[in-house]
């Protein structure tokens, strides 16, 4: 399993357990059926997702190609994205998990392959 840092928290917190989707298969299922995650799940390439058919609600961040945060978003389940253009990647926790982490718009994400 991988892990991410970002640059506002590296060397100040734990690293945090990522889980990759870069197949076609494990991007479309994405956290469906799931109760929850422990750490985040990276979806690449990937500009959009939604929460259809989700139990949870999710934090939503926007990476570019450099892995630089464009934007970070709450999604209630049943709600459906709008791509973002520039976004290359995305990062998908539970909610409330990316601001205990720092990930915000600005932060570059630095992954960490176990």
């Amino acid at each position: 399993m991988a892990t991410f840092t970002t640059d506002t928290t590296e060397g100040t917190s734990e690293p945090v357990p990522l889980e990759l989707a870069t197949t076609a298969r494990a991007r479309r299922r994405g956290l469906l059926g799931r109760r929850g995650i422990e750490g985040a799940l990276l979806l690449a390439p990937a500009n959009s997702v939604h929460t259809l058919g989700m139990r949870f609600a999710i934090d939503v961040a926007y990476l570019d190609r450099s892995s630089r945060v464009l934007a970070v978003r709450t999604m209630r389940p049943g709600r459906l994205g709008l791509p973002r253009p520039r976004a290359r990647q995305v990062l998908e926790a539970e909610a409330g998990s990316m601001e205990r982490w720092g990930v915000r718009r600005g932060a570059r994400i630095t992954v960490r392959h176990a």
